[in-house]
This record gives C-alpha cells, structure tokens and sequence, in this order.
C-alpha cells in the first residue's frame, strides 16, 4: 500500500463525465463515471485507443477544462499548508518559438510572479537536471525534438509541482529519442531527483506502459470508462525481453479485446454511434490489404496473437487495434481475447487478384456500413444519380462533432473511391455514379 500525504490519495477523481457539444446539437460523451485515485510515490499509467477521453481526464485534473460532471478533490499538502500542485507535459512542445530554451522554462515562475533572480536560479538548475546544461540560449528551431520535449519537462518540473501530468509525451519522438527521455525520466524518477510525489501519464502503447508504470488504467472507449486495473510489480528497471514483461503485455492486449458479457458480437459494436452515425477510423485501404496479407501469411497462416504481431510489422497498440476492428467491422477477420484472426472472406480477398479484391470490398462495404449503403441508395434513388456531400455533412453533424464527421466522411470517400462503390467530386463537393461498380 502506498503511503500518501494525511493517509489520502493526492488527486481523487469520482463519477467523472464529459460531454462535449450541447444537448440534442450531436453532443458526444466521451467520459462516463469515471473513478481514480492517485497515490504518492507511483506512476499511474491511463492507456486506451485514441478517443477514449484520456487526454480530457487529464486536462481536467490539470484544470484546464471543467467535466461536465464528477468531482475532483486534491489532497492537502501538510508542509505548504496548500492543496497539492500539478503541472503538465504536453504531446507537442508547445513552447514559444520567440523565446530562448530558459525564458521558456522561466514562463510558469513569471505568471507565478517569481522574481527575477529566483526564475533564473530554478531555471538553470531544471535545465541542468534534464541534461539541456549548455542550450540556455538557445531557441526552439535550433533544437531537436528530444531537446525540446526536455525543454518541456524542465519548464514543468521548474514550479515545483506535487503531480506531474505527462499527456503522451514521447509520441511525437522518434523511436531511439523517445526511449533515451524515458529512461532518463524513469533514472530521475528512481533516484530520487525530482521534487513530485507521483506522475500520471496518458499513453496509448502498452510496452511504454509496462516499462514505466506501478499501474495501469484500462480505458475503454465511446465514452471512455476504466474497465480494467493492472498493477506491475516488476523491479526497475525493467527489461524488455523479461517473460513476466512480455506476459503482462499478453495480458493487456488481451484485455483491450475482450468484449463484455453482455456486449453484442456484432462487430459494428466497436465503433461509436448506430446507423450512420457510425464513426469511421482514417484507415487505407492499403494497409486494411496489407494487415490481411500479414496475417495470411507465415508464421500466423490466418490468426495472429496481436502483440507479436505488433512487434513484427513495428505497430503500436492504438494502431494496430484501429485497423483490426476496422477489418472486423468489414467482416474481413474477428479480433477477441488478444488475437486477430481472418474470417472466410478475408481469406478469399488475400487469394484473389485485384479486380476480385475490389468486388469483395464493395460488397462488404456497402452491406456492412451503414453510411455507404445509405450514399449509394440515394444515389441509385435520384434522377441524376448525385447527392451533395454537404447535406450527408449536414447529417452527420446531427449525429457526432464536424470534426469526426469530416473524418468519417473522408474515410468512407477514400474506402468507396476504391471499391468504385461510388464516386466524389471535390470540386463540386458532390456524391456520384460516375464511377460505379
């Protein structure tokens, strides 16, 4: 049991939910009861597939939007006779490129009202702490994108924070960079050189998740919900190739794709929304192809456990899953219990030639999701065989956010344009038969 300040969790969050929009306007819920508790001296990991409101939770605990529901009570720090501070570490940078490397680190001691000297001091000391001793002058554009994610950490850490919050904040790195700072986080962290009592970070690759955390929170999505707890009970620091390491990603995997008892198997299920409302993921149709043909092929021959598979086509777990349930919803292949494996249909489209591929495509397009049957009929159902894109928009937009119906639109133009299913005008913006099947 962790030992937190006045026997209390620092942070506790209860029946957190977030709308965003408004009533009867495609409002969304993208969090729903949601129930934490944050200990002193852990790292706590929030890990789900993209949509699953895990960067709103955080920024909710950081303040920087209100739920539309729930409570969030911060424990008592008893030696500055405060409630406990939290600062954040963004997935972009976000740092001012006008600024130097130290007024940047300097920002949050300026609002604080620091004075100068002591902005300066604690500024030198956070730059000298994430290795960035020498760069104090120097500006964003001169800097790498571990140098500047580094700056972002240093300006966090700067204010001295009780609870670091870390949004994602090795996904915008390359692979080698993203693992030198997450070692070199976790060796401060160990040894003891950072002043905060716990961190909560957001991530959506399970290794990332087992390398760092005490525990990890299962996110299930639309609307977002924890499903499921993970405690890692490995000695840090932690190696990869460990059989308990590799079990507990089994493990995960296995939990991110197992559907409730009571959840329908049918596999429309996993996408938010019914009937047109459907969300659609921005996936290729080359890689739907290419993830078919990988799973047909040596070693799996037509199942495959997701987590090898992920190592072998150098996937992360959010990835992989967005384009396994998209064949699912496609009737391509089943994913359950931490395997993906190929339906009949899907084995039929690996073996066929290109023609055949596309055939199969529309057919399954057009019987299995609802908005391009629904643009189809309306095409076939008037005289000039055209229906403007800009009322299905208008539609959707009834239904989800303009932002997730331009992107479900944009995936179903680009799944249709292949299949000749149906054909789109950008200029005109505009639904045709020019180019049926």
């Amino acid at each position: 049991m962790q030992t937190t300040l006045l026997g209390r969790p620092l942070v506790e969050v209860t029946k957190l939910r977030h709308v965003y929009g408004k009533p009867g306007d495609g409002d969304l819920l993208v969090l729903d009861d949601v129930n934490l508790a944050l200990a002193e001296n852990e790292i706590v990991g929030l890990l789900g597939r993209s949509g699953s409101g895990k960067s709103t939770l955080l920024r909710s605990i950081a303040g920087l939007i209100a739920p539309t529901s729930g409570d969030i009570a911060f424990a008592t720090n008893p030696e500055r006779g405060r409630p406990v501070s939290v600062s954040m570490v963004f997935q972009t940078f976000a740092l001012f490129p006008w600024l130097t490397v130290q007024q940047n680190v300097e920002l949050g001691l300026e609002a604080k009202g620091a004075a100068a000297e002591v902005r300066r001091k604690r500024a030198l000391a956070a730059i000298d702490l994430i290795g960035l001793d020498g760069f104090e002058n120097a500006y964003p554009k001169e800097l790498s994108g571990g140098m500047r994610q580094r700056v972002g950490l240093a300006r966090a850490l700067v204010v001295d924070p009780d609870i670091l919050l870390m949004d994602e904040p090795f996904s915008a790195l390359d692979v080698l960079t993203a693992e030198t700072l997450r070692t070199d986080l976790l060796d401060l962290w160990c040894e003891g050189r950072m002043q905060i009592k716990s961190i909560l970070m957001v991530t959506h690759n399970i290794e990332e998740a087992v390398l760092m955390c005490d525990r990890i929170l299962v996110f299930s999505s639309n609307p977002g919900r924890i499903v499921s707890e993970v405690r890692v009970e490995l000695p840090q620091p932690r190696n990869r190739q460990d059989p308990r390491f590799r079990r507990l990603v089994d493990e995960i995997y296995t939990r991110m794709t197992q559907r409730g008892a009571g959840e329908a198997r049918r596999a429309d299920g996993l996408f938010p929304g019914v009937g047109i409302g459907m969300l659609l993921p921005q996936v290729s149709t080359n890689t739907l192809s290419g993830l078919m043909e990988a799973v047909a092929a040596e070693p799996f021959r037509g199942k495959a456990d997701l987590p090898e598979l992920a190592e072998d086509l150098l996937y992360e777990a959010d990835e992989l899953l967005r384009v396994a349930e998209t064949l699912q919803l496609m009737r391509f292949a089943e994913v359950e219990g931490g395997d993906i494996r190929l339906t009949a249909a899907g084995r039929r489209y690996v073996d066929a030639d290109v023609d055949t591929r596309k055939q199969l495509f529309s057919e399954h397009l057009l019987a299995y999701v609802p908005l391009a049957a629904y643009i189809r009929r309306e095409l076939d159902n008037d005289p000039d065989h055209e229906v403007p894109a800009g009322r299905v928009r208008d539609e959707l937009e009834e239904l989800m956010s303009p932002d997730y119906a331009e992107e479900t639109l944009k995936s179903l133009v680009t799944w249709a344009r292949y299949a000749e299913a149906f054909a789109y005008d950008d200029g005109a913006d505009l639904f045709t038969l020019d180019n049926p099947s």
